[in-house]
């Protein structure tokens, strides 16, 4: 990768590249480098890799090398064929296999905890830990999906995005926050190319991982509230579950002191 930019007058920078995943289809990537454990950021539909600024430099600083990207159709990556076919998480595979990346921390916000989920799967042997950020994680079972139909009627899509993405707490203190938020959302090709999925997960999918686990979420959070992540860290044998306060669905932008503080110690646990 050629250096680009250091977003940071004083700490860490990165540097940012394209990285061919085949199909014609090129991912931006930037990449903190290091000799430190990877990390691997996977943003939500309503994002891209440019999310992560209140992150990246936090978790460098504590030694990891860092990587982010959008998916196909977010902000600068292209968007392939259409209709697209190749599932997200192969998108995923193909990028850490030309970072060189045996394995790596994954860490998937909300659609991303979904394409993150897929991955791990699918190549489990792939996973130095796993933190399932407001995610839903995209269970096929029936019992799951009515449960996810009565949480999220079909009216629910008509409301704005920041009302879904941003929790109360956020949207009433923070007004030049969610503006800055918006205009991320504006930049990220939300729903461009629809995801794709190599597996259809299963509950019992879940009691096979054998790594490290977290499961977080915002007490507000309108996806993915707490009783619903207590279900999914009950099927993971040994999962750790955080419940933040005060967020809502995007807590690495409402909360991010408390959700880096929260990330680091679990990663720290998992080394050890």
């Amino acid at each position: 990768m050629e250096p680009v930019n250091a977003a940071l007058s004083h700490g860490p920078s990165r540097h940012e590249a394209h990285v061919d995943v085949g199909d014609g289809v090129r991912l931006w990537v930037w990449d903190t480098g290091g000799d430190g454990p990877a990390i691997v950021l996977l943003h939500a539909s309503a994002g891209s890799g440019e999310c992560w600024d209140l992150q990246w430099p936090v978790f460098a600083e504590a030694g990891y090398r860092v990587i982010g990207y959008s998916r196909r159709g977010h902000f600068r990556s292209g968007d392939g064929d259409e209709p697209a076919t190749t599932p997200a998480s192969t998108d995923l595979l193909r990028l850490v296999d030309a970072l060189g990346l045996d394995r790596c921390h994954l860490i998937g916000t909300a659609a991303g905890g979904m394409v993150a989920t897929d991955f791990a799967v699918s190549h489990p042997q792939r996973l130095l830990s796993f933190v399932i950020s407001s995610s839903i994680v995209g269970l096929v079972d029936d019992d799951y999906q009515a449960m996810l139909h009565r949480l999220l009627p079909p009216e629910f899509e008509q409301l704005p995005h920041d009302f879904r993405e941003l929790g109360p707490s956020y949207r009433a203190q923070c007004p030049e926050g969610v503006a800055r938020w918006n205009a991320m959302l504006a930049r990220s090709g939300i729903e461009r190319v629809p995801l794709r999925f190599a597996n259809r997960v299963r509950w019992a999918d879940l009691p096979r991982f054998d790594f490290p686990v977290l499961v977080l979420t915002g007490d507000a959070d309108l996806y993915a509230p707490p009783a619903n992540a207590r279900l999914i860290a009950n099927r993971i044998p040994g999962a750790r579950l955080t419940i933040l306060p005060d967020s809502g669905h995007s807590p690495w932008w409402e909360v991010p002191e408390l959700y880096n503080r929260e990330i680091l110690s679990f990663l720290g646990s998992a080394s050890r």
